[in-house]
């Protein structure tokens, strides 16, 4: 079996998304698209280290929806996934989070017109530790270099990544993705090393002084390092510190990963709850998110119901919600949960559906968020067939809402649904809960080729003999 040095099984074909994106005109911080010719001249099959592959190209996107229902599609590849991205990062104004510039992205729009950044982190989390390798090569605008180079990309443990960010240099000058060019001539040389090798190699090739290098092994900087000093964890090449490094906050490391989720079903493509900041235990933490409050505040949160001088903003149906709040309850939620306390995380939860139930409708999208969060902590609680039956709720309201079958959130609901359904080991509760699910499957295929075969599959084996 060939195997690569991660120990994904290669045999199956993999999928390599190929995204080159910067703003057309005075905002752009790096020629990026030029990276694609070089990297379409590679063999797909030295892109994801697999015998058969699968290459998708976007060269200078111009909405971030787009880019997002690519990924997401991406994500549901059953073997290896490869992410090659070129592009620049810079904060936006309001909130102060990463986002990709894409081709119209301005200053004033960045809020609307790039791609969030974690909506690419929360796509990729679900996916099963090991398969799914991002390969950077970015330029970060001043305020997303200090915070790139504290924080790192906010990709958890399950996701290995290489690469180079450099900050933003001279403006009369457009410097050019030159690692990926690197790692492209590699390749094209006949030479077929393993990513950590291919790293060290385009490394070597290419102008880092200054720049922050990405190795699986990197870790933050530790607070009080000293400015301008070369951190790094065990075996990465090394790290460049930014002239201000803010000290880290307790307790506001920015990532710890997706917790792992045993025997991934191949539908699973979708992330969890798709609200913004980084990715803890599965769950992307709202905007503005700070460190938590303290122990005594999260247990009181836990036990008591929502304040009552305001809900949060309603999600934009556009895309991921996005819920500035003074009084957001997502942290105390997610802390609760994440101490073991599932029962306290959930009735704050449903506590706040039954709110949004009654100031918005049953059906509103304030309401289904709730319904969202409630599904995925009784995830992170190990009750899939609770988990299941939220999920195909949610997606229930959704098309209610008469929103699309092939909506990217219907399509989510369902495919969580389903992935929870998979991980029911009491075979009657199982049979019981898979009727519905294969209703809901026939109405949203999703895009995972065969789900509803795979469904089918399971649900005769699971008949009693």
């Amino acid at each position: 079996m060939s195997v690569l040095s991660s120990g994904v099984d290669t045999r199956a074909p993999g999928t390599a998304l190929l995204i080159a994106a910067a703003p057309v005109g005075r905002g752009r911080l790096i020629d990026a698209s030029p990276v694609l010719s070089a990297l379409a001249a590679v063999p797909p099959s030295a892109l994801t280290g697999t015998p058969a592959a699968t290459v998708v190209e976007l060269a200078d996107p111009l909405d971030p929806q787009t880019v997002l229902t690519r990924v997401r599609a991406a994500a549901t590849a059953e073997g290896p996934l490869f992410l090659y991205l070129a592009g620049q990062v810079q904060l936006d104004r309001k909130q102060r989070l990463p986002h990709l510039a894409l081709a119209r992205t301005t200053a004033a729009t960045l809020r609307y017109t790039a791609l969030p950044w974690h909506w690419l982190v929360s796509e990729l989390a679900v996916r099963r530790p090991g398969t799914t390798t991002v390969v950077v090569d970015l330029v970060a605008g001043a305020d997303a270099w200090r915070r790139v180079a504290r924080e790192g990309l906010g990709f958890g443990p399950a996701v290995r990544l290489y690469g180079r960010v450099v900050p933003v240099a001279d403006r009369r000058e457009t410097p050019a993705p030159e690692y990926l060019r690197s790692c492209a001539s590699i390749w094209r040389s006949g030479a077929r090393p393993d990513p950590a090798a291919l790293h060290e190699q385009a490394a070597a090739r290419t102008e880092t002084e200054g720049a922050l290098l990405l190795t699986p092994s990197w870790v933050p900087p530790a607070a009080g390092t000293a400015p301008g000093e070369v951190t790094s964890g065990p075996g990465s090449v090394g790290v460049a510190a930014p002239a201000e490094r803010p000290a880290p906050v307790d307790g506001a490391a920015p990532v710890d990963g997706a917790a792992p989720v045993d025997g991934a079903a191949p539908v699973d493509g979708a992330a969890p709850l798709p609200v913004s900041g980084a990715v803890v235990d599965g769950i992307v933490l709202p905007d503005g998110y700070a460190p938590g409050p303290p122990p005594e505040a999260v247990a009181a949160a836990g036990r008591e119901a929502p304040p009552e001088d305001g809900p949060p903003p309603a999600p934009r149906p556009d895309g991921p919600p996005r819920r500035p709040s003074a009084q957001d309850p997502h942290p105390a939620i997610l802390a609760a949960a994440r101490a073991g306390r599932h029962r306290e995380a959930a009735a704050t939860a449903a506590a706040w559906e039954r709110r949004e139930s009654r100031a918005h409708g049953p059906g509103s999208l304030q309401a289904i968020h709730w319904l969202e969060v409630r599904a995925d902590l009784a995830r992170l609680a190990r009750q899939p067939a609770l988990s299941c039956t939220l999920w195909m709720s949610a997606a229930d309201a959704r098309l209610t809402r008469r929103q699309p079958a092939d909506d990217p959130d219907v399509e989510a609901a369902v495919d969580r649904a389903h992935h929870q359904w998979e991980q029911i080991h009491d075979a009657a509760g199982a049979r019981e809960l898979a009727p519905r699910l294969m209703t809901l499957r026939r109405r949203v295929p999703g895009r995972q080729h065969g789900a509803l075969r795979v469904l089918e599959r399971r649900l005769k084996a699971l008949r009693p003999a």
